[in-house]
């Protein structure tokens, strides 16, 4: 009895350490992969979540154990890394999809995906000057900028959409409002100006006072104004949701959001110096696409495909962004999108 006691014992032992033989080489057969993302800082909150999520699904589903390099910067700095500094993406997503077409297409990519949507609003805090008032009476936005003692900010135009988006709102404001806007806040602090047709957004941005301070991409300037730093700043409604920043909204004729008034806003456009490209103002819509020379191509797209479907709704709803349902594709559309967007050319 004690031998097939001793026997049993040994057994057991041998079962428990096949076990975890067989387990440590499950683990051991996973890839390990690294995605490298050039993304627009607005996303930076839904792409955390959402490739946190894919990592543990690529995991379970695709033998992949996945890690994320994010590079988040202004959506014109992210596309000239691929194209004039030769940098390798996996993904490029960007918060003005026309970029992509602009600047990436043929040579880079041969396709883009459009998933979502957003707005311009004015964001700040309770301890910005005239807060009370501006909460209060959001109509006087503009003047409440314009006075003596009070800061603003927005992006570079040259490297952020969300930079040029700005300063697009301040010249529709001149039209919407009859009243000179953009000469009080925008070429009065800087030397972007507006030679009579479009808007110019030199090269070399310079502020002229203390008043207008600009950064790099828009989210550079939160910190900014939670500290109590700069007053206002204009910023994606999504972002300032996910700050739990106060503020507000503007007309629709002005606030870039809504489709039925894209003939309005195109009355203006805006020359930017670094690409030396002329945009049109339109609605906010955000583009995605997986570059030709993406290092881990197939890898890339299964993330995309991810992030296009359901989940990707998903997170983009809980972080206070639209999503465009079903995506829209355009160009050569890989295969292994098509069943989560509708290809319209």
């Amino acid at each position: 009895m004690r031998w097939k006691g001793i026997a049993l014992m040994a057994l057991l032992v041998l079962s428990v350490i096949s076990a975890g033989c067989i387990n440590g080489s499950g683990n051991s057969e996973l890839k390990e992969t690294t995605l490298v993302v050039f993304h627009a800082g607005s996303l930076s909150v839904p792409f955390k979540q959402l490739e946190d999520e894919f990592a543990k699904y690529a995991e379970e589903n695709l033998g992949y154990k996945v890690t994320f390099q994010d590079e988040a910067s202004g959506s014109v700095k992210a596309v000239r890394k691929v194209t004039d500094l030769g940098k390798k993406a996996d993904i490029v997503a960007v918060a003005d999809y026309t970029l992509i077409p602009q600047l990436m297409v043929p040579n880079f990519t041969d396709f883009y995906v459009l998933f979502a949507t957003n707005e311009i609003v004015i964001a700040f805090t309770e301890k910005s000057k005239y807060a009370e008032e501006m909460k209060a009476h959001p109509d006087r936005w503009y003047e409440i900028l314009a006075r003596p003692g009070v800061s603003f900010g927005f992006s570079d135009p040259n490297q952020d959409p969300c930079g040029y988006r700005s300063v697009m709102v301040m010249k529709l404001a001149d039209y919407y409002y009859g009243k000179p806007v953009f000469e009080a806040l925008v070429e009065r602090n800087t030397n972007i100006y507006f030679n009579g047709s479009i808007i110019v957004a030199p090269k070399e941005i310079q502020v002229k006072s203390d008043k207008v301070v600009i950064r790099p991409k828009e989210t550079d300037l939160t910190a900014l104004v939670e500290s109590g730093s700069l007053d206002y700043f204009f910023i994606y409604k999504s972002v300032a949701e996910q700050h739990n920043l106060t503020y507000i909204t503007l007309p629709d004729e002005i606030n870039l959001k809504d489709f039925k008034m894209a003939d309005f806003y195109g009355k203006v456009s805006i020359y930017i110096g670094s690409t030396g490209k002329t945009i049109k103002a339109k609605p906010i819509v955000y583009g995605v696409t997986v570059p030709k020379d993406a290092p881990n191509r197939e890898l890339a797209l299964e993330f995309l495909r991810y992030l296009l479907g359901e989940n990707g709704r998903k997170v983009f709803q809980e972080n206070h962004q639209d999503f465009i349902w079903p995506p829209r594709a355009f160009g050569n559309a890989p295969n292994e999108i098509k069943d989560e967007v509708k290809v319209e050319g």
